[in-house]
């Protein structure tokens, strides 16, 4: 296809026709309109002079008789740009006037009418046209007095030539600006459509370019720009996990091989048997709680999860996870606090939950202090992990505190990863899935995982939307719930 087949298939040139067909049809009404007007004002006007005129012959005619009509009105027509003149006898013969020659039959009626007519001292043979009035006067004889229509004829040729040659200056420049946007917006699109060319070919840090005028084409391409973010993000977490899970699951599977393998080798007695098939389960329940971490992160990342929000609070969460994990902490040497005020949210309580949980799990297992302040009261304080719910603004923020080493700041955005365990905590069990499943809740509700120093220790927060528009049962529920502090 050439350039300019191109050009003219184009939605903005078609567009810019369609528009142009319909300026170009308003301005024709618009013109026309106003040339039908003006020539209704000109004939209202020769009608009241005319009229008028009229009226002061017969009455001129009715105090002077016909010779007294017949004298003004020879002086009347001797004026330059005088109206057009006539008396003639019952049988149709001239008397006075200046009117040389009239369409047949006008003499013959009364009213208005417009005619051709020719003046006596017309040297052409050009009629020209006129609106005309004949009156019957006494005896039989006609009176008429009319005016040329020549001016009237004159500003109507000058209004269609104004049309013409608007019509013809719309069409042109409308052409011409049709041909310069599409050309603008051909080269807008032929540029997005090869950079969406790269990504097809594989190149996904290809990104669609972005004008300055924020029109609807850049508002496009920011919105596919940040949908190619997004894929990009997808895809290099799928090429992540998936080389996660082959290095970090080979270990486990490995080990799971090599103990099967060892028991069918080594084990002579039941309860070698039994115990090796024990350790096996026990590695096994390891793999299957990874592998549903990684589904949780999966259901959260892709957005299935949002089919199942509903409105809770999101201080009942916390307290529920106080007295699942109370216990835990302590067999672990950890002492677990809540305070909870009232934060209805809007959301999945179920992964909103997982999330916390995890949280408080990782608190525990890497937040005790590496070593124990002196004095009874701050070694109590340093073994506290608090869990906290709670409104600011438009947010709700859930966190859990501990008093441990913490993660150093450089490592923070690191240790959100899969899989990623931080130096001091891998001689400990666990997946390094645990904060990465609660980035990807918080991302799910529109939130975000915050990591921030407790001096000393480790605030992980979760920062959520406040539900908005809480249905007021709701409402009224969390607003009798009184602050919780354990």
């Amino acid at each position: 296809m050439t350039a300019f087949g191109k050009l003219i298939r184009t939605t903005a040139f078609r567009l810019t026709l369609v528009y142009l067909a319909l300026f170009a049809l308003f301005a024709a009404s618009l013109l026309g309109y106003f040339a039908w007007n003006t020539r209704r004002l000109i004939t209202e006007q020769i009608s009241t002079t005319v009229t008028a005129e009229i009226s002061e012959m017969i009455d001129i005619y009715s105090r002077r008789g016909l010779h007294g009509l017949g004298l003004t009105i020879e002086s009347r027509a001797l004026r330059p740009g005088a109206n057009l003149y006539l008396v003639t006898t019952p049988t149709g013969q001239a008397i006075a006037g200046n009117v040389g020659s009239l369409a047949p039959g006008v003499m013959g009626s009364s009213g208005w009418s417009e005619t051709f007519y020719r003046r006596f001292d017309d040297r052409g043979e050009e009629n020209h046209r006129a609106l005309v009035y004949v009156t019957q006067l006494s005896n039989g004889f006609r009176l008429l007095i009319g005016r040329d229509l020549e001016e009237r004829r004159r500003m109507f040729g000058i209004v269609a030539k104004a049309a013409q040659w608007s019509v013809l200056v719309v069409v042109v420049l409308g052409i011409g600006g049709g041909i310069f946007v599409a050309r603008r917006v051909l080269r807008r699109i032929d540029a997005m459509t090869g950079t969406t060319r790269r990504i097809m070919a594989g190149d996904l840090s290809g990104r669609l370019p972005v004008g300055r005028s924020g029109d609807e084409l850049d508002r496009l391409a920011e919105n596919l720009n940040a949908m190619l973010e997004r894929i990009e993000a997808l895809m290099t977490g799928l090429k992540e996990v998936s080389d996660n899970i082959a290095h970090d699951l080979k270990t486990p599977l490995t080990r799971l091989r090599n103990r099967a393998e060892e028991a069918l080798a080594k084990s002579r007695t039941e309860g070698e048997y039994r115990s090796a098939l024990e350790r096996t389960i026990e590695e096994s329940d390891g793999l299957i709680r990874t592998f549903n971490a990684l589904l949780m992160i999966a259901r959260a990342e892709s957005g299935q999860a949002r089919g199942d929000m509903v409105d809770f609070d999101a201080a009942e969460v916390a307290n529920g996870i106080h007295e699942l994990y109370e216990p835990l902490a302590e067999d672990d040497g950890m002492v677990l606090r809540v305070k909870a005020v009232a934060a209805p949210l809007h959301g999945n309580r179920e992964l909103i939950s997982q999330a916390l949980a995890n949280l408080v799990e990782n608190a525990i297992k890497y937040g005790k202090p590496a070593a124990l302040p002196l004095g009874a009261e701050a070694a109590a304080v340093s073994k506290e992990i608090w869990i906290e719910a709670q409104r600011q603004g438009d947010q709700v923020l859930l966190s859990v505190t501990d008093r441990g080493p913490g993660i150093p700041e450089t490592e923070r955005k690191h240790a959100v990863e899969r899989f990623v365990r931080l130096e001091a905590s891998r001689t400990l069990p666990g997946s390094g899935l645990g904060l990465s499943l609660a980035s990807a809740v918080a991302t799910l509700h529109g939130g975000e995982l915050r990591l921030s120093d407790a001096n000393p220790g480790l605030v992980a927060t979760l920062l959520l939307p406040a539900a908005a528009g809480l249905p007021a049962r709701l409402a009224a529920q969390t607003a009798d719930v009184p602050q919780k502090a354990a």
